[in-house]
């Protein structure tokens, strides 16, 4: 595999005794053709910032700094790490003895970033498509590794190998490391990351996590009863405008606005939903139309014109030598509480006798008419639905014989990765220990950072009887 190269790297002191590094690396766009370029990744590590009382030389310096990497990986996919200082979990490993580094996946944050714009650059439509195509987990994964050869060259064995930790889509990424270069790993931790490694399309995925979407509605709708009646009149006063202009120059449709159910899965996420709900009844009570702001924070809430990333790869994720053919807008369309996935509302009628359900963390082609950026990427997006030829991304035969630990948090009440499908992972997966829950949600590394990384660690460092 060919080594990522350092380009630039530049050390600031931060705030909260943090010395933060920004690196920029090389490495190859396809690492199975290196004659098609290279792209950027870009990271920040951090480790604490000691002021020592008397100098020291450069090489006990940097011997002083050669501590144990702790890599963490993003959810999403499309979305690029914060800062150190920003992340609730950066102090509570720093002061486990690690060095961190969040690195921005290819695409994502400052890692070469992917928009219509700079995807336009690779050329027609087909270009478009095949340079996505290089965007999923096997290709950020020799990222990693290609990274974290250049980052440890000079450091002793015992600290070449690194520690990870996947978040949600970061997990995914953790199990194909797993299978292809589990050499690199000294050991792996997730959260809510246990990937549907045994499916090898979309589909069993959907028809699971529509099932668990449908519970988070009537928890929804027991919690805000007064959301039946708003949320219907909400969505005829859509369709009665033929959909509203939003701040960006999207158009809000009445299926646009039930995919804010994505929100119903993290912590906190069904009073998201009813405060945007509650924002457009007391508008539309109030001056018979939408205002400005409240379709600011409707369009934040929903768009992925920022993330395109996600939004043309997410059922990809998935794929493994088939197609998704867009599999959760064909699974959602079987299922009677979706049944507006074929259409809006036509009538009071047809909705009076039961709540409208909001669908989860699903992408719909219809997306891509409805707002701006993802519009530019329509036929790509299509291309990318009806592509077949995805390789594999997990090797169960080395999952089933693996011997990097793995301490993963299970959520049983995760709405984005099934709770049965992931222990079906889990029997697979050697040498893996779980925390499970039913007190947290997905988002609980943001959301309960502490109590994560207590099990966690617990996991890793206490004996099970």
């Amino acid at each position: 595999m060919a080594f990522a190269r350092i380009l630039d790297s530049k050390s600031h002191v931060i705030p909260g005794k943090l010395k933060v590094t920004e690196h920029i690396f090389e490495v190859p766009k396809d690492y199975a053709n290196l004659d098609r370029g290279t792209i950027q990744l870009f990271g920040r590590s951090v480790i604490k910032h000691e002021k020592p009382a008397t100098a020291r030389s450069e090489e006990d310096a940097r011997k002083k700094c050669q501590k144990p990497w702790f890599v963490f990986l993003q959810g999403g996919p499309g979305f690029g790490c914060p800062p150190p200082q920003n992340a609730a979990m950066t102090s509570a490993v720093l002061d486990r003895g690690y060095q961190m580094l969040y690195l921005d996946h290819r695409g994502t944050g400052l890692s070469t970033p992917i928009s219509a714009a700079t995807l336009a650059l690779q050329g027609d439509i087909h270009r478009q498509a095949d340079y996505l195509k290089l965007f999923r987990a096997d290709s950020i994964v020799k990222d990693c590794e290609a990274v974290r050869k250049a980052l440890t060259a000079d450091y002793p064995t015992d600290l070449k190998k690194w520690s990870i930790f996947g978040q949600s889509f970061g997990g995914f990424c953790a199990l194909t490391y797993l299978s292809f270069h589990y050499q690199g790993l000294r050991e792996v931790f997730m959260s809510g990351g246990l990937a549907p490694v045994q499916q090898k399309s979309p589909d069993h995925v959907y028809k699971a996590t529509f099932q668990k979407v449908i519970e988070r509605n009537k928890a929804y709708y027991a919690k805000y009863p007064e959301d039946v009646e708003a949320v219907q009149s909400l969505c005829f006063h859509i369709k009665s405008k033929g959909g509203l202009p939003l701040p960006s120059g999207g158009l809000l449709t009445v299926r646009g606005l039930l995919t804010l159910g994505r929100n119903f899965g993290a912590h906190g996420g069904l009073d998201t939903v009813h405060d945007l709900i509650l924002r457009c009844k007391i508008d539309l009570s109030q001056f018979q139309f939408i205002t400005r702001p409240t379709l600011s924070a409707l369009e934040s809430a929903l768009t992925f014109d920022d993330n395109i990333i996600y939004a043309i790869l997410h059922e990809a994720c998935y794929c493994q030598g088939s197609a998704s053919k867009w599999s959760a807008e064909r699974v959602g369309k079987s299922i009677t509480q979706f049944q507006w996935l074929a259409g809006s509302p036509q009538s009071a009628s047809n909705v009076r006798d039961a709540p409208l359900y909001f669908s989860g963390e699903m992408v719909f082609p219809f997306l891509f008419d409805i707002f701006p950026e993802l519009e530019k990427l329509a036929e790509v997006a299509d291309i990318i639905a009806n592509y077949s030829g995805w390789p594999e991304l997990y090797d169960e035969w080395q999952l089933a014989r693996n011997e990097v630990p793995l301490y993963a948090t299970t959520f049983i009440d995760d709405m984005y990765v099934d709770y049965g499908l992931a222990q079906d992972t889990v029997k697979l997966v050697k040498n893996c220990k779980q925390f499970v829950t039913n007190s947290m949600y997905h988002d609980a590394i943001r959301s309960k950072t502490d109590k994560v990384l207590k099990e966690l660690f617990a996991l890793r460092d206490d004996p099970i009887d």
